[in-house]
């Protein structure tokens, strides 16, 4: 069962079809029990939203509206976005169509 995360009001707003969002943690160990020592943990392709863009604007200059809001939890491809470090956290700006999917 997915739980959504309280989202945080972070002072960065992405710009037109691009999304905020931060990586969940890593998996310490493997289903097997097998601890992970921190250089064998994969990047997680998945996140949780914390701000969207205003949308991107369409030919006839309305602004698309976003599938996902604030909070959803998403999967993304393995090399999206661009990774940005802001008061010491980590966050991933990527444009909507790099999302795969949203969990729950």
């Amino acid at each position: 069962m997915a739980t959504k995360t309280k989202s945080k009001k972070v002072a960065i707003r992405p710009l037109a079809d691009r999304i905020l969002l931060q990586r969940v943690e890593a998996e310490d160990k493997t289903a097997g029990g097998i601890l992970l020592p921190e250089s064998a943990k994969e990047k997680p392709k998945e996140g949780i939203i914390i701000s969207v863009g205003d949308g991107k604007t369409l030919e006839n200059g309305e602004k698309a509206p976003f599938t996902v809001n604030v909070g959803d939890r998403v999967l993304f491809t393995s090399y999206a976005g661009t990774d940005v470090k802001y008061l010491g956290e980590d966050y991933v700006i990527m444009r909507e169509d790099d999302l795969l999917a949203i969990i729950g």
